[in-house]
């Protein structure tokens, strides 16, 4: 076909993700961290990027059944946003900073559902 020479990787160009697109592939992340542990959680985490320089600094919001251990959650769901973020957008993840918005508790959710005459 030709005799065109090979073109050298370096001089292809270079794929950019768009930071909307490393947000999605983290908040999904965190939902999937969070079905694991076989809770309802009313609004599914969502997540804010900061990529710059192959490195995406990541934020996920997230609503957490109460009473449980926070700390394990907030674990699992850094762990699988990073590991996500890595495999799939190829990105260094050094930073994951989870913001638990509200806690859900099986006593209050009643009142919150049950009508007041």
């Amino acid at each position: 076909m030709g005799g065109g020479r090979a073109v050298e990787p370096a001089e292809r160009g270079a794929t950019r993700i768009a930071d909307r697109v490393v947000a999605k592939i983290a908040s999904r992340a965190a939902g999937e961290a969070l079905s694991d542990t076989a809770e309802e959680h009313h609004e599914p985490p969502l997540a804010s990027v900061v990529v710059h320089e192959g490195a995406a600094r990541i934020r996920v919001a997230v609503e957490l059944g109460y009473p449980g251990d926070i700390g394990a959650r907030c674990r699992a769901v850094r762990s699988r946003v990073a590991e996500r973020v890595r495999g799939l957008a190829g990105m260094e993840v050094p930073e994951v900073v989870i913001t638990v918005e509200r806690l859900h508790s099986p006593h209050t959710g009643r009142a919150d559902r049950e009508r007041v005459r």
